[in-house]
């Protein structure tokens, strides 16, 4: 069997491009730029004051003017009406452009102004102190942004700022979701004591939907060949297709079967990490991937993290998930021979983890309340307090 590092490296070494489209800003949140973008002027555009107060030409404080007569209020958005007269000032508001004609700006607190004179309680004055100066942030033509960078908020405001209205992005894959068994009914279907609820098609679209993906095929399929086989010969053309169920050992689990008949190339079967070790994963005709979970909540959950996250990541040009390195509090002993991964909270000042209580992958509760996914790995008998642990957010 493969090993969790090994299985990842074989699906992001087959990440791929979906294409891109051009997208309004108002729909940039979370999508990822496929193009690079420089600035359109100097970033700040002219001197702009950074306080509100006075602006003066510095030649005049250094030739003894005291006192100065206010020529004209400046507001932001507005320009003067002429350059400054010796032994004036505008009076300027935060914001504003500083005329080229003036070169300080004394803060509103260290002035007394009476009408329209106005006199400093300053005893030396700095060329261009409280201005911004142009182009001191971004020069006109310099590269800002470069093509895999997520659009966060902070992005989406300067391509605002650039003016970039109509912003080339990476396409989302197109994506079939399958949760398949007898057993599995939908949510809000009366329910019979043997029967469960359809959690997984609801934890898979919630996990697809921070990456703002909506699968365009979403159904649920009984253990049977025919059905099964009908489904997915119709999505052999997707970018990705998720399965859930049906790829363990048992006389119904005829998912990797049915794969394969279909020409799906299989990668791997069974890996050796606890929970998940049944997942199954391959390659469509067209270059994309199938990934089959395991049905039970948490390994469900666990795969979609580890394997479905890091394929994405890598197809959008964002590189690996991050990893935290963080301290433990509590004491683990690993249950199986296998790459271990399991739920903790982050809390304190320095943060730490600490694990949340599961029974099995099958618990419903998927570690609720985890902040983290935490790595226990198959070289390490015990986890001890303060050792420093691998973590997935969650």
């Amino acid at each position: 069997m493969l090993t969790y590092i090994q299985a990842r490296q074989t699906i992001t070494a087959l990440s791929r491009l979906f294409g891109t489209e051009i997208i309004n800003l108002a729909g940039a949140d979370n999508r990822v730029l496929a193009q690079a973008v420089s600035a359109d002027r100097d970033y700040p555009p002219f001197n702009r004051a950074t306080m509100d107060g006075y602006a003066i030409n510095i030649a005049d404080w250094e030739n003894g003017t005291r006192q100065f007569t206010v020529q004209q209020i400046i507001y932001a958005g507005q320009a003067e009406q002429a350059d400054l007269q010796a032994a004036h000032c505008y009076k300027i508001m935060t914001g504003a452009p500083v005329p080229p004609s003036a070169n300080a700006v004394i803060r509103r607190e260290d002035a007394e102004a009476l009408n329209i004179l106005v006199s400093f309680n300053v005893t030396t004055i700095k060329p261009y102190q409280n201005i911004a100066r142009q182009g001191e942030d971004i020069k006109s033509g310099q590269s800002i942004l470069t093509a895999n960078t997520l659009c966060t908020p902070a992005v989406v405001s300067l391509l605002a700022t650039l003016g970039q209205n109509n912003i080339t992005v990476k396409s989302l894959p197109k994506v079939a979701l399958f949760t398949t068994g007898n057993e599995v009914v939908d949510a809000s279907a009366a329910i019979l004591p043997n029967q469960i609820r359809n959690s997984n098609q609801y934890l898979l679209c919630s996990l697809l939907k921070k990456w703002l993906i909506k699968p365009q095929v979403c159904r649920h399929i009984a253990d049977d060949k025919a059905q099964l086989n009908a489904a997915l010969a119709e999505v052999l053309n997707f970018d990705m297709v998720i399965s859930c169920g049906g790829v363990s050992a048992g006389d119904a689990d005829y998912l990797p079967e049915v794969l394969e008949g279909l020409g799906v190339k299989k990668l791997f079967h069974k890996l050796s990490i606890r929970p998940g070790k049944p997942i199954w994963c391959g390659q469509l005709p067209n270059g994309g991937l199938v990934f089959a979970l395991p049905g039970n909540p948490f390994s469900c959950m666990v795969t979609f993290k580890l394997f479905i996250e890091a394929y994405l990541s890598v197809c959008f040009g964002l590189g690996m998930p991050p990893v935290l390195q963080l301290p433990f509090n509590g004491k683990r002993k690993r249950s199986s021979s296998f790459d271990e991964f399991f739920p903790v909270a982050i809390s304190g000042q320095p943060s730490a983890i600490s694990p949340i209580a599961i029974n099995t992958s099958g618990d419903i509760r998927l570690g609720l309340n985890a902040g983290a996914l935490a790595f226990h790995p198959a070289d390490t008998d015990e986890l001890q307090p303060g050792d420093m642990v691998n973590c997935l957010l969650l």
